[in-house]
């Protein structure tokens, strides 16, 4: 079998019958493409069409430098000839730590080398696979190292899948993580995976790592990611792999901006995600070659300048922070010996850098995780990857402070939604534009006995649950709130309520299962003592919801519209076919 393999590689090899197609990288935040990871396929007839099988056979049968330096050309030669296609999109190239160790690899990719296909190191990221085939560790971490140092960027594959990740993740400090699909299957219902995906989303934030999920196959799964906040994502949901260079299709693009635009639907206060692009400030930047006198000259000339940043063909390669070149021109001779040197020689590499449309609140956790000599180190801000502009850590502590304020004022602190003073103004703002609009009060039924039985904090999860879903199948430009407890309210279009009220409960009754014990979710009910301590069998919980079709001249005021949704509520609660009541006033 072995020799077969050989020969099935050889006619691979010496044929080139490699080609390469394209699957992109898409950013949650508006849905443009940041990079295309190159995927190799066989293109001759051959058992070794599965490309681990492909693989795998040559690493069996000694031709994996081959066949890898054959897709690797294959992927640049492609990639390069389609470059009027890619903006600055980044091309991710699947390495395996084999390769990536091998003495010939750091000649392949020189800067001199890269030319030809007309791309820089900032644009290429080496993706580590098979991370268990690590023979030397050391070795490795070196080339990696030396990989960082030309600035390619590295990507880790497959994360979650196998125990050492966490510890290479430690090691080598990658600048993209990829979760593996397996996490990624069935996110929407609320299982383990939704905690550990929100677990790595919350690491990568405060590690300025760009977190990517892999197999993306549904809506529901896209948008539960977005609402995670998972930055990136690809998948045969977003776009199929293709020789060309696609971009997403428009519709999915529209999923993602409603997206948005339902979790920051908050009536009558900023957002808590509001862009960091909103406090960026362009300052003055600088080449590699500037010499570390005529740095110092300006910094000196400028009391209050903070730094610069170091740019080439548009993209942030380093900074220079006042404080750190004052450090490394202190001594005796310090400033003879880096004088005359260019900047590229002192420039911090390890720096961070946020796109522009990166809530600011993700900016300060992110900047105030980092080592105590870069606590106060500026932000670089990007846009499409290059410069676009930076932010003082002054400026950012002042922008976070009053966005938590204005949290603390408008927002409910269980689900993030607008609280009774957002509600009040909306409903009154809606009565006084004389127009028709649709209003429900949804809560849980039978809440308490659940809580009683499973505790507060399953009690908070069934309770986010229910926001999350109440947002997902929010129409764009509608509003919901969060009365507090498991109280609601929504207001929309009155021709969306009966459509609404379906996929609200008929989400949450799918999902909620997962919150019972195989016991009570096969009996279909759950024993708890009632609110006069008598033991009685309660069905498990479902939403309810009362909702009024409203022609503003019906109510005078707001407490008469609440009063009458409480009434109805009440109503509604001792129905025994339906979980919602909608009346036309």
């Amino acid at each position: 079998m072995k020799q077969k393999f050989v020969g099935e590689l050889d006619k691979i090899i010496r044929g080139k019958h490699i080609k390469t197609v394209f699957q992109p990288i898409v950013s949650l935040r508006n849905g443009e493409v940041c990079g295309y990871e190159a995927l190799s396929r066989v293109t001759c007839p051959t058992d070794l069409t599965n490309p681990e099988d492909l693989f795998r056979a040559a690493r069996t049968c000694n031709r994996l430098w081959k066949l890898d330096q054959l897709c690797r050309s294959t992927a640049l030669q492609s990639f390069r000839d389609r470059l009027a296609f890619s903006g600055d999109s980044k091309l991710f190239l699947n390495v395996s730590p084999i390769i990536i160790s091998h003495e010939q690899f750091s000649l392949s990719f020189a800067r001199h080398s890269l030319k030809q296909y007309g791309l820089e190191p900032n644009r290429i990221v080496f993706e580590i696979t098979e991370r268990n085939s690590i023979p030397d560790i050391e070795k490795f971490k070196a080339a990696i190292d030396h990989s960082k140092s030309e600035q390619f960027q590295i990507a880790i594959d497959d994360a979650g899948a196998m125990y050492s990740g966490l510890n290479l993740i430690n090691a080598i400090h990658p600048h993209y993580i990829k979760l593996d699909r397996r996490l990624i299957h069935d996110i929407d219902l609320g299982g383990l995976n939704f905690a550990l995906i929100k677990g790595m989303t919350e690491f990568c934030r405060l590690s300025n790592i760009h977190l990517i999920a892999e197999g993306i196959e549904t809506e529901s799964e896209l948008t539960i990611l977005i609402d995670l906040g998972v930055p990136y994502a690809q998948g045969f949901f977003l776009q199929k792999p293709n020789e060309q260079l696609k971009t997403v299709d428009d519709d999915i693009r529209t999923v993602i901006i409603n997206c948005h635009k339902r979790k920051n639907n908050v009536f009558g206060s900023p957002s808590a995600n509001s862009y960091i692009s909103n406090i960026c400030t362009q300052s003055e930047i600088v080449s590699r070659e500037t010499k570390v006198e005529d740095i110092y000259n300006k910094l000196k000339a400028n009391p209050d300048a903070f730094g610069f940043c170091v740019v080439e063909n548009g993209h942030v390669i380093g900074i220079i922070t006042k404080s750190h070149l004052t450090l490394q021109l202190s001594g005796q001779f310090g400033f003879s010996l880096y004088q005359n040197q260019p900047v590229s020689l002192l420039m911090d590499t390890e720096f961070i850098a946020v796109d522009y449309q990166t809530p600011i609140n993700e900016v300060s956790k992110a900047a105030m995780s980092r080592p105590q000599e870069k606590l106060y180190d500026f932000i670089v801000v990007t846009k499409d990857g290059k410069y676009l502009g930076t932010v003082t850590i002054k400026n950012l502590l002042q922008k976070t402070t009053e966005i938590e304020v204005v949290k603390a004022k408008y927002e409910n602190p269980l689900t993030g939604l607008p609280g009774n003073l957002v509600i009040e103004q909306k409903i009154r703002m809606c009565l006084s534009e004389k127009k028709a609009f649709g209003i429900l009060y949804l809560d849980i039924n039978h809440f308490k006995e659940y809580n009683d039985i499973y505790g507060f904090e399953n009690g908070d999860c069934v309770i986010k649950l229910l926001a999350d879903i109440l947002v997902l199948h929010l129409p764009p430009g509608q509003f919901v709130g969060h009365v507090g407890g498991d109280d609601f309210v929504v207001i929309l279009d009155d021709k969306n309520l009966k459509s609404y009220c379906d996929a609200v409960s008929s989400e949450f009754q799918r999902k909620v299962l997962h919150y019972y014990n195989p016991s009570d979710k096969a009996n279909g009910y759950i024993i708890a003592e009632n609110r006069w301590g008598v033991i009685e069998r309660f069905s498990l919980i479902t939403t309810s919801a009362a909702g009024i079709r409203v022609q503003s001249r019906d109510f005078a005021s707001v407490p008469d519209l609440t009063e009458r949704l409480a009434q109805l509520k009440k109503k509604c609660k001792k129905l025994k076919d339906d979980n919602y009541l909608l009346i036309q006033t």
